[in-house]
Formats: structure tokens, C-alpha cells, sequence
């Protein structure tokens, strides 16, 4: 109620007070004249400004700029509820249902940053994902932009020939071997950025000595990252420059890709079945009819060995990357050339998807099953789900990659709504790995290890092969106990246990964050009879350590890939062959390419046979068989051994025996029976309060105003409000209200009326979302 009251006086009031009667009449003339005059031009400006209302507000322009000269698209500094927000322009009205129109202070860009077709976009994405038009907008612009910094501050300095320097032979300068150098270069590939000749290694002086000779000069000129975004990594290119030789396979499903219009292909390939070459030929018909790529991909730590292999293809092209890991410069230089179209690849985590791209050609999502695609905060949008639509709306193909696919994509294929597309066999001459469960109930584990598995990680390393160890848990342990009075170490603002790490002598919670110094003795008891329960990365990094310690033990998990580019540095020495034993989490199961690694080994395939979250088991499946596709990649053979302490589920069996296309078949017909995504639409009401009372009953007065509008039916159901998975987070207790429909458009009009009602809920101290297509139950 109060952010709809903010709203009001935005819209309906004046900006400042008067001095007096006649002030505020001189003054109310003057907005009336200001108000016929931007009515007879079409010049109300309806902006999205960046605050939680589902709305978008009128102003009048700037003063002293005409409205004629305002285009969609372009940013302005707009006063809000006594704050100066970075609003974007999303259309220009002839009249307002509101009086008193405030004027937007200042023009901040001269030429729009989002196009007719990006606009279109984010209002289709507003109004699917009920989201806050002004926040949408706030997503798509990296934070340089959010804080209303001009566009032309990044212009970016490229260096070109001069008359006389073009003049030149070739053969010119010899006695100066750098200078030749530089002078060749911008003969053949054109003015160079000063980016892109820093990156290369091209030092100010041999510039200088160019400049003295009147053969160059500087020009200031848009931004275009560097051709080659990976150069100061000390990684070399592992790929060559040529085209590998296509497969029988690949040809086959690059054929079936069309060129150019609409359509959706999902691309269900093994892993290491060369889906990567067949993304990389889909590029390169679309740099040849002169349109951009985009490529999605779910993390960041697989950008680097992303751009690598992609600037060795297309070493001319201009490659833009797009993650959180930038600098706030960097992102918004790459930003502004996707979105001025000079940036033909453009590669990027989730956030990539709301970038305008005005000569778009094709949009490829890799790994399209990854949960990191759909946004858990804030606007709360899936980007493989977007890629579709932008897709729709600019005409052109989707290509979708997974050895393991979404339930909802395959569920998609399987209908004949998207393309379904099969690569059965590995690139090359590598086989598939031979599967084999260990059971381990009732033996005899050393930290989680079962004896055969460590002696075959010690005959691994032994061939000068590298192996890799599965742990989903970082770590020394997940929980500290008492043995003497059962005390557990919990997380005081969580429904939590404290996870040990041993290194740093400290016990933190991996949902909020908290943190306190390792104890000594019990809190309750003072007994110093204190053991950590399981096993997580750093427990298993030492025990490895010790049993093969001729060999490097590389640990890859969020604690150890925190800064930029670690990842990638960290993966150095299993690229270049040397044996070693690579240990970590998830991060470790996603679109690494190590030809060397020939055993991995799944310390616990159990954790999603018995979950309550009903994704579970399709995650647990997901990843088992990501983790698998990492062995045997090269020449060598793989192994993958799986350690269980129910080797007899008959989901496990399944997914060993038959693999993901028939464990993903059965998951579905599973989903069917019990009326669950993706047979049926889905959305949560989720709502979060210190007093778990108060969201409960927002919850409940928010059921009964649906069945009001919409009652439960075969058709439209409902459940809760339900505890989350996790119920108290960060001294918060969580909820959910679940809407599940037989048709999807049945949702987004509910849904619309449910937010309308929710704004004008009267408990500020209440937090809540609409999670349309939710991922996440915890």
C-alpha cells in the first residue's frame, strides 16, 4: 500500500514546495501550458523507472528539450518520491490519465540504447513474468549504465592509418621489426583499438614512433571489444584454427538447422559428441550472411575456454563477453557493441538475454538444462525460455544443447514442438565410458572412499592419466556435533546446519552466510568430544593429499574460484596432460573438455533418489551423467565408477543401464501421473516475514481471492500455503501458495489480477514474489 501511495504522489503531485498563493499559481500555469504543449506534440514520456511496481509512469521532457527530439529507448534522470532514478523511455503518448505531470530533469543518452524489437521484448517479459517493468530494464543494463553514466564515456581510441601510411609498401620499415609489424597489421585487418593492441602486447613507444613518422594517428570512435577477448590468458589456444572434419552425425543435424525464419531445434548429444563444432558452424553461416550470434552459456568459469576456442575460429570477428566476472568498464564497453551491433558473437551467462541485438542471427543456449538459467531474485525470468520468444521475434533459429535436456524441452521435442535433434556417438575416435556401482552399505569407507575406488585412483595416476573426484558438497564437513550431549553447530537465521571448513577454522552457512570461528568445545556441554559429521571437498582434498601425494590434487569448488578467471587457471595443468587428480563440485560436471581425465569417480549418487523437491531426481540424473561424460573424452578409455548405498533403485538402474534419454522418458511419464511441470504450467506465490503468522496468512487471504476469480478445478488447482523446502532463510521464514493450470496462458491474466491485489497488501514488513515457471522449491 505504501509503494502504490509512492506512486501516487509521483504521478499526481507537484516536485518541491511553493513560497506562497501566488508562487504556487504561476507555477501550476506554467505546468498547464508545459502539459497542452507535450499533448499537442505527443510529448508525455511513459518511462520504466527501477522501482517494484508493475507499471510504467508518465512525465513530461526535460526542460528546454523538445519532445520531437525524444526517441524509445534512450535513458533520462527522472525524480521519484524524492530520489533521482535512471528511467528508460518506452514510448511517447499524446495524453495521460494524470494530472500535475512531473518533468524528467535530464536527457541522458542523444541516441536510444533499445531498439523497437528489444522494447517489444522486455514488455512481453514484464508481462509473462509479472515482473516490474523499470526492474526489467534495470537487469538488462549492466551497473555502469543502471547509474546513469553516458554512453560515449567509453569511445573507445582506435589507431588507423594515415595517407602517407598507406602509401607504404610492404617491405617498408624492415629495420624496425615492430613497427613493420603494426603497419602490416593495419594494412590487412583495418583500424586496431587501443583494447585490442594493449591486449596483443603493443607497446605506447611503437606507437609513438609511427605517430612521429605521420604514418598513424589516434580517432575516437564506438567501442568493439577486442577480437581476441582471451588473449592475456597464459593458457594457450588448444584448438586449431582449421575446422575439425564434420561426422556423419553432424552434418546431418547442421542440415536440418534452418538458415534463416523461426524455429526451435533441441540438439540431445552425449557428451563429447561434438555438439560445441556444430554451434560453431551455426556461427559462422550466420557471420556470413552478415548477422550476429549469440551464444548462452551457464556459467562463467566456462566463458574462457568458451572464447578461446571461438576467437581461434573467427579471429577477425569481434567477440563481446557478457558475465558478472567483468569489470563494471569492461561489461559496459561489451554491452554498448552488442547492443550498437558491432559485436558479432556475443557470448554471456543468463543476463545476455535482455541484451538488444539489432542484427541478431541466430541465439544458441549451451548445457540448456542448467538451473543457473533461471533467475531465483528479483525478476525471476528463465533465459532459455526468453531465447525462444526472442527467437519468435526476430525470425530466427534457437538452437537449444544438452547431452541431458530439460524435462520441458525434451517434453517440447517429444510433441513436435521444437526440432529434436541426435548426436548418439562421441566425436573422433573416443568411446563411451564403461559405468560400474560400487555399493558401499556396510563397508568399510575411508572419508566417504570405498577401498577399490582409491586404489584405482592410485593405478590412474600411476599411467600418467588424471582422474576426477565428484563431491557436491564444499567443505570440510556439512555439520560439527557433540558426542557426548548431541549438540549440532546450526545457523542461527537459518533451518540450517553451519558447515565446517577446516583451513580457515571457521563454521559458515552456505545460505545466508554466516560466519563464526571454529569452537573447541561444546557451547552446551563444554565437552571437547567434538566430530564432523560427512565429508565434503576440503575433507577429501586431504585425505587425497596424503594417499597420493607424488601428484597434485587441484580443488574446484566456490571457495577456490572466487576471484576471475580462477577457474580457468585452475584447469591449466589437466589441459596441458600432466597427471594429477582434479576434486570438486558441480562446477567440475559442465562443458570441460580434459582428454586426459580417463576415471571419474561419483563419491555419492543417492542425494536425489528420496528428495521432497520432485525436480530432484531429474537433477540427480542430470548430473551423474555430466559427471560420467568428463572420462574418456580422448583417446584413451574412461571409467566411471559410482559409489551407492542403493545400487538396487530402480531409478539408478535405469539411468546406468539405459542412460538420460530413457531415464528423461520415464521422469516425464512419472510428471504426467501426478499432474506436474511440464504436463502442467506452474507458479509460486512466494511470500517471506520475520513472523512466519504474517505470511502464512498473506498466503491464505491471496488463495481465497484467486478462487474468488478463478476456483479450484481439474483444470486450475492450488496448494498451500506450503513451508519451503528450506523454511527459514536469513532470519526469514519462507512460504509458498502453488498454482498449477492444464493451460499456460491460463496463468499470466491470474496472475496479473494477483499482483495488482498483492501491491496493496498493508504489511510492509512482508516480502513477496510471483515465480512464474518456478525451478525451485527450496
Amino acid at each position: 500500500m505504501f509503494l502504490a501511495f509512492m506512486a501516487c504522489i509521483v504521478i499526481g503531485s507537484g516536485w518541491g514546495a511553493g513560497n506562497g498563493r501566488a508562487t504556487l499559481i504561476d507555477r501550476d500555469e506554467r505546468r498547464g501550458r508545459a502539459l497542452q504543449q507535450a499533448d499537442q506534440q505527443g510529448g508525455i514520456l511513459r518511462l520504466a523507472v527501477p522501482v517494484p511496481l508493475r507499471r510504467l509512469f508518465d512525465y513530461l521532457p526535460p526542460a528546454g528539450v523538445d519532445p520531437a527530439s525524444l526517441v524509445p529507448g534512450q535513458r533520462l534522470w527522472v525524480p521519484f518520491g524524492g530520489r533521482k532514478l535512471v528511467a528508460v523511455l518506452v514510448e511517447r503518448v499524446g495524453e495521460s490519465p494524470h494530472e500535475n505531470l512531473k518533468p524528467a530533469l535530464e536527457l541522458i543518452d542523444q541516441q536510444p540504447l533499445f531498439d523497437a524489437r528489444s522494447r517489444e521484448f522486455m514488455r512481453w517479459a514484464a508481462a509473462y513474468y509479472q515482473a516490474p517493468p523499470g526492474e526489467l530494464y534495470g537487469a538488462a543494463l549492466p551497473a555502469a549504465l543502471r547509474k546513469g553514466k553516458p554512453a560515449d564515456h567509453w569511445a573507445e581510441q582506435w589507431l588507423a592509418l594515415t595517407t602517407e601510411g598507406k602509401g607504404l609498401p610492404e617491405s617498408a620499415l624492415a629495420r624496425a621489426p615492430k613497427q613493420q609489424a603494426l603497419l602490416q597489421r593495419l594494412l590487412s585487418c583495418g583500424p586496431q583499438s587501443r583494447t585490442a593492441l594493449r591486449a596483443e602486447g603493443v607497446t605506447a613507444a611503437v606507437i609513438r614512433a609511427l605517430q612521429d613518422r605521420k604514418l598513424v594517428a589516434w580517432h575516437s570512435g564506438p567501442t568493439v571489444p577486442p577480437p581476441l577477448p582471451a588473449a592475456r590468458s597464459k593458457t594457450p589456444v588448444a584448438e586449431p584454427a582449421a575446422p575439425p572434419t564434420l561426422n556423419d552425425e553432424q552434418r546431418q543435424v547442421l542440415a536440418e538447422i534452418p538458415s534463416e525464419g523461426f524455429s526451435v531445434s533441441l540438439l540431445e548429444g552425449t557428451t563429447g559428441s561434438g555438439k560445441t563444432e556444430v554451434y560453431l558452424r551455426l556461427m559462422e553461416r550466420v557471420l556470413e550472411a552478415g548477422r550476429q550470434a549469440l551464444l548462452l552459456v551457464p556459467e562463467i568459469g566456462l566463458t574462457p575456454q568458451t572464447l578461446r576456442r571461438i576467437a581461434a575460429r573467427f579471429p577477425q570477428r569481434s567477440i563481446a563477453a557478457l558475465h558478472s566476472g567483468l569489470a563494471e568498464g569492461e561489461r559496459a564497453q561489451a554491452w554498448l557493441a552488442a547492443a550498437a551491433g558491432q559485436a558479432d558473437i556475443v557470448i554471456g551467462t543468463r543476463s545476455a538475454i535482455l541484451t538488444p541485438l539489432p542484427r541478431l542471427g541466430a541465439v544458441i543456449v549451451d548445457e540448456e538444462h542448467d538451473g543457473s538459467f533461471k533467475q531465483q531474485d528479483g525478476v525471476r525470468y528463465s533465459a532459455r525460455d526468453l531465447a525462444v520468444v526472442l527467437g519468435r521475434m526476430a525470425a530466427v533459429p534457437v538452437l537449444l544443447g544438452s547431452a541431458t535436456p530439460s524435462l520441458e524441452s525434451l517434453h517440447n521435442a517429444l510433441h513436435g514442438r521444437y526440432r529434436h535433434l541426435r548426436l548418439r556417438y562421441r566425436a573422433g575416435d573416443a568411446k563411451p565410458p564403461q559405468i560400474h556401482v560400487v555399493p558401499t552399505l556396510g563397508q568399510q569407507l575411508e572419508e566417504g572412499f570405498a577401498p577399490q575406488v582409491l586404489r584405482h585412483i592410485g593405478e590412474t595416476l600411476a599411467r600418467g592419466e588424471q582422474a576426477l573426484v565428484f563431491i557436491n558438497r564444499r567443505g570440510f564437513a556439512p555439520a560439527l556435533t557433540c558426542d557426548d550431549c548431541g549438540w549440532l553447530a546450526d545457523c542461527p537465521h537459518c533451518s540450517s546446519k553451519l558447515t565446517l571448513h577446516r583451513r580457515e577454522r571457521s563454521l559458515r552457512c552456505h545460505h545466508c552466510d554466516y560466519r563464526r570461528p571454529l569452537v573447541n568445545s561444546c557451547p552446551e556441554c563444554h565437552s571437547r568430544a567434538l566430530s564432523a559429521l560427512g565429508g565434503g571437498t576440503e575433507r577429501s582434498e586431504a585425505l587425497l593429499a596424503q594417499r597420493f601425494a607424488d601428484y597434485p590434487v587441484i580443488r574446484v569448488d566456490r571457495d577456490t574460484t572466487s576471484s576471475k578467471e580462477a577457474l580457468d587457471r585452475l584447469l591449466a595443468p589437466a589441459r596441458d596432460g600432466e597427471p594429477c587428480l582434479l576434486l570438486g563440485t558441480q562446477m567440475l560436471a559442465k562443458g570441460h573438455h580434459l582428454p586426459k581425465v580417463t576415471l571419474v569417480v561419483i563419491q555419492d549418487a543417492d542425494g536425489g533418489l528420496f528428495s521432497a523437491d520432485f525436480r530432484a531426481s531429474e537433477r540427480m540424473g542430470q548430473l551423474l551423467e555430466q559427471v560420467a561424460g568428463r572420462a574418456g573424452r580422448g583417446a584413451l578409455a574412461g571409467r566411471v565408477l559410482v559409489q551407492s548405498r542403493f545400487p538396487e533403485h530402480p531409478l539408478l538402474q535405469l539411468l546406468l543401464e539405459k542412460g538420460y534419454a530413457a531415464y528423461g522418458r520415464q521422469l516425464l511419464r512419472d510428471r504426467a501421473a501426478a499432474g506436474l511441470p511440464p504436463v502442467r504450467a506452474m507458479a509460486l506465490l512466494r511470500a517471506e516475514c520475520e513472523e512466519p503468522r504474517w505470511a502464512q496468512d498473506f498466503l491464505a487471504e491471496a488463495r481465497a481471492m484467486l478462487e474468488s476469480l478463478a476456483p479450484s478445478s481439474p483444470q486450475l488447482q492450488y496448494l498451500g500455503p506450503v513451508p519451503a523446502l528450506l523454511e527459514r532463510k536469513s532470519g526469514r521464514f519462507r512460504f509458498y501458495l502453488q498454482i498449477t493450470a492444464e493451460q499456460r496462458a491460463d496463468l499470466p491474466p491470474l496472475l496479473a489480477r494477483l499482483c495488482a491485489w498483492a501491491e496493496g497488501y498493508r504489511n510492509r514488513r512482508l516480502r513477496w514474489a510471483v515465480d512464474m515457471d518456478a525451478q525451485e522449491l527450496a
